[in-house]
């Protein structure tokens, strides 16, 4: 297995069809990675990821920004420098401050993951 180093902005941005504002970049797949894959989300500022689970768990750290991000019944106010852990199948979603981007390192694990939209209506 060989390193890989880049930089992110050689990688391209790809927007998120249900979400409003959001796009991400792989900076390393499962191609290269045998156990995680590193991906780097930005929420333009105002912008948002509607609720949903993933059958896969998530660790992110915030690198700029803030925003509130609702975990299952509770919504936590996000910025710079926090971690979280988000466990597979509990829904979440994104909206970013008005006032800057919202930018975050998500690891998830090298296997199939099933995103479902929760209907909050």
């Amino acid at each position: 297995m060989k390193p890989l180093i880049l930089s992110a902005s050689e990688v391209e941005a790809t927007p998120i069809g249900v979400a409003y504002g959001t796009f991400m970049q792989t900076l390393i797949p499962a191609t290269v990675a045998p156990d995680f894959s590193m991906r780097r989300f930005t929420i333009k500022a105002g912008g948002s990821m509607p609720n949903h689970t993933n059958t896969v768990e998530h660790e992110q750290y915030v690198l700029s920004g803030s925003a509130e991000v609702g975990i299952g019944d509770k919504v936590y106010r996000l910025k710079k420098d926090d971690a979280l852990f988000i466990p597979a199948g509990v829904p979440h979603w994104y909206k970013a401050s008005a006032d800057e981007d919202y930018i975050f390192i998500c690891l998830i694990p090298n296997k199939e993951d099933n995103i479902v939209l929760v209907d909050v209506t």
